[in-house]
């Protein structure tokens, strides 16, 4: 589990940012950087020029889109997190008219840095995953680097209720919150129930990387090794 850092997420843009950001989809701009003017989202938006503006910073500094200045307009961006974004919102809605389902990623076992190890045992994290998720998890996290289909659609565990880890304060330092998804992983047809999937409220890590915690060594138990393909099944 890597240590939380970083700046607000791209969650704490309001509606209407949210809605600037879905017409710039369809116009194109999850495909390649798209030319637009203020005014011309301010027709599509139903709102003035300078609501448009603002909207267009606003989604800029949450770092959603990227723009640059042209001589007739400006050349519109989303970014991997605006993508993320998106693929919440219809999440969500596919759980609406569908459903729950269950989420299913992909990806190769990969050797960590030793840094789940180290927090996984830290005191103020293993009370609570005695309390919150029923054991006490093997000291080290399980890594996985995801294929791109599993990128993308690791967004959709967003939608749902994870297990909370608080943060705590140590003699020294403070420790950021978790989140924790009740995963099962599967390889080679052997398939591991009662794993979670983890997760720091602020990681470095991209959005390629997932990690592991289970009651025992997950390798040892599905007999992995680096490079090894498994399947993370969350319901939700």
């Amino acid at each position: 589990m890597a240590e939380a850092t970083g700046k607000a997420g791209e969650g704490d843009v309001d509606a209407d940012a949210r809605q600037t950001l879905k017409t710039l989809a369809l116009s194109g701009a999850l495909e390649e950087p798209t030319k637009l003017s203020c005014s011309a989202l301010a027709e599509r938006l139903a709102v003035s020029t300078q609501t448009a503006s603002r909207r267009l910073r606003s989604l800029e500094e949450a770092g959603l889109v990227e723009r640059e200045m042209v001589g007739d307009g400006q050349l519109v961006d989303a970014t991997a997190a605006g993508e993320r974004l998106l693929r919440r919102e219809y999440a969500d809605y596919r759980r609406i008219f569908e459903g729950a389902r269950e989420i299913q990623l992909v990806g190769a076992v990969t050797d960590g840095m030793g840094e789940g190890k180290h927090y996984i045992t830290l005191p103020g994290y293993m009370r609570q995953f005695r309390e919150r998720l029923g054991y006490e998890p093997y000291p080290g996290t399980l890594n996985v680097e995801l294929d791109e289909p599993s990128t993308r659609s690791r967004a959709e565990l967003d939608t749902v209720d994870p297990v909370r880890i608080d943060g705590w304060e140590g003699e020294d330092r403070t420790y950021g919150p978790a989140f924790c998804w009740p995963a099962a992983v599967e390889h080679g047809g052997a398939r591991y129930e009662g794993a979670h999937v983890i997760a720091p409220e602020r990681t470095h890590h991209g959005q390629d990387k997932l990690e592991l915690i289970a009651p025992d060594r997950l390798r040892e138990a599905l007999g992995l090794d680096d490079g090894d393909e498994v399947s993370v099944s969350v319901e939700e």
